[in-house]
């Protein structure tokens, strides 16, 4: 799933139980993880949710806006919190990451590997490129920012499309 970033109230998790599948039913309730102050008082709503059941194993079976590896089938992360806590920047920041590069990367993880962005994949290497080196004038038609790219997917760099643009990250 890629994630789109929203406000943290659209983020929402979709809670059944492993009983009510196994017996053919997908009942449950779209939650906001936003609306509990931790994962204990989230587990506590899930559990309230399916006071039908003695011992609830909760199954989480779906999610949206909500970065890769914060949320499995059977697992909810106690660091969604912080990331419901950062700024949009930073949760769009570490979202791309964790969808492109790395599902259980962190936010100094992203911020060590990003490079910038631009509209292009072609554009953002002649642009980081650019500080790092002077080109003559005379030379700079003569670079074919398509093969730069190719090559520096091979050193390891991600090019991940989002929103419209290419932001970069380098392997750490």
């Amino acid at each position: 799933m890629t994630t789109t970033i929203t406000a943290a109230s659209q983020a929402a998790i979709y809670v059944g139980t492993y009983a009510k599948y196994n017996n053919g039913s997908i009942e449950g309730k779209w939650l906001n993880p936003a609306d509990y102050a931790d994962r204990d008082d989230f587990y506590a709503a899930c559990a309230e949710l399916h006071a039908d059941e003695s011992d609830p194993e909760f199954m989480f079976q779906d999610f949206e806006c909500i970065p890769e590896g914060m949320v499995s089938e059977s697992h909810v992360d106690a660091e969604l919190w912080d990331w419901l806590d950062m700024d949009d920047d930073d949760k769009e920041l570490l979202s791309v990451y964790r969808d492109h590069v790395d599902s259980d990367g962190t936010l100094e993880q992203a911020r060590d590997a990003y490079q910038g962005r631009a509209r292009t994949a072609e554009d953002a290497v002649e642009e980081i490129f650019g500080e790092c080196y002077t080109i003559p004038r005379e030379l700079e038609s003569y670079i074919d920012w398509s093969r730069v790219v190719r090559d520096w997917e091979c050193d390891g760099f991600t090019f991940a499309r989002h929103d419209g643009e290419v932001i970069v990250f380098r392997a750490v």
